[in-house]
C-alpha cells in the first residue's frame, strides 16, 4: 500500500468526533489536495470520506496562451520590452554615485523620504505598515538596499531580455515593481507589472526565443527533471 493509499483508508474512517473531522479535512488539504495542485502526484477522483479531490484539466486557450510555442513571437516582444526597461533604469542606477559609490543610498533616501510624505492624510497614497517598513528598517540599511536595487534591476533585465529563468526573472521583476507601487509611485509600474503576470503564467514557452529553449530541456522543473538530471535505467 502506497502512501496515497493509506491516506484514503485514513479519512474513510468514521467522523466520530468534530474535532476529529476538521484535522481529517486539514491534512487532506496538506497531503492530498495540495500535493496535487502542485503537481507532486496526479490523480483524476480520489474519496476520501470527507470529499471527492479531482483534478480540473487546463483549459485549451490556457494551453494555447500559455504552454503553446505558437505564442512564443508574443512571450518574446513583452519579454524583451519589459527587460529593456528594468535594464534601462538598473544601468542608469550604476553609474550614479548616489545609488553605487561613495554616496550609496542618498538617492534611495530621498525615494523612501518622499513615500513616507504620502503615507499621511487621510486618503494616503502609501499604507500605513509598508511605510511602518520603510521607516523601521529600510531607512537604517538604505546602502545595502541602494545595491539590492541597483543589481537587481539590472539582472532581472538581462535575464528577461536573454530569456534565461524567464519566470523566475518576471517574479523578482514583479516583486519591485509591486514595491515601487507600494511606495506611492506610479509610472510605468502597472504596465510592467501586467506584462510580468503574463509572463509568469507563460513561463515554459515565454523563454522558447531564448536560452530557457535550451537551459528548461538540460535542467527541467522539480516535478519533471532534465536532460541532466535523469537517471540512466
Amino acid at each position: 500500500m502506497d502512501f496515497r493509499q493509506v491516506l484514503v483508508e485514513y479519512f474513510k474512517q468514521p467522523k466520530v468526533h468534530t474535532f476529529k473531522y476538521i484535522i481529517r479535512v486539514l491534512f487532506n488539504f496538506t497531503f492530498v489536495n495540495f500535493p496535487i495542485f502542485t503537481g507532486f502526484y496526479k490523480s483524476s477522483t480520489v474519496d476520501l470520506g470527507v470529499m471527492k479531490t479531482v483534478q480540473i484539466p487546463e483549459p485549451r486557450i490556457s494551453q494555447f496562451l500559455f504552454a503553446d510555442t505558437t505564442f512564443s513571437p508574443l512571450w518574446l516582444i513583452l519579454r524583451v520590452y519589459t527587460g529593456y526597461l528594468w535594464m534601462q533604469a538598473g544601468w542608469e542606477k550604476i553609474q550614479s554615485s548616489t545609488w553605487v559609490g561613495p554616496l550609496a543610498g542618498s538617492a534611495l533616501k530621498g525615494f523612501i523620504m518622499g513615500s513616507l510624505k504620502k503615507s499621511g492624510g487621510s486618503h494616503p497614497d502609501v499604507y500605513g505598515w509598508y511605510a511602518t517598513f520603510l521607516q523601521s528598517f529600510v531607512i537604517h540599511n538604505l546602502v545595502i538596499f541602494s545595491y539590492i536595487v541597483t543589481f537587481g534591476e539590472l539582472l532581472v533585465g538581462i535575464a528577461l531580455i536573454l530569456g534565461v529563468f524567464t519566470g523566475i526573472a518576471a517574479f523578482f521583476g514583479a516583486f519591485m515593481n509591486m514595491n515601487y507601487l507600494f511606495a506611492g509611485t506610479i509610472s510605468s509600474n502597472p504596465l510592467m507589472f501586467l506584462f510580468e503576470l503574463f509572463l509568469i503564467l507563460g513561463w515554459r514557452v515565454a523563454g522558447f526565443w531564448g536560452i530557457d529553449r535550451y537551459l528548461l530541456h538540460l535542467l527541467g522543473t522539480p516535478w519533471y527533471p532534465g536532460k541532466i538530471f535523469k537517471t540512466k535505467k
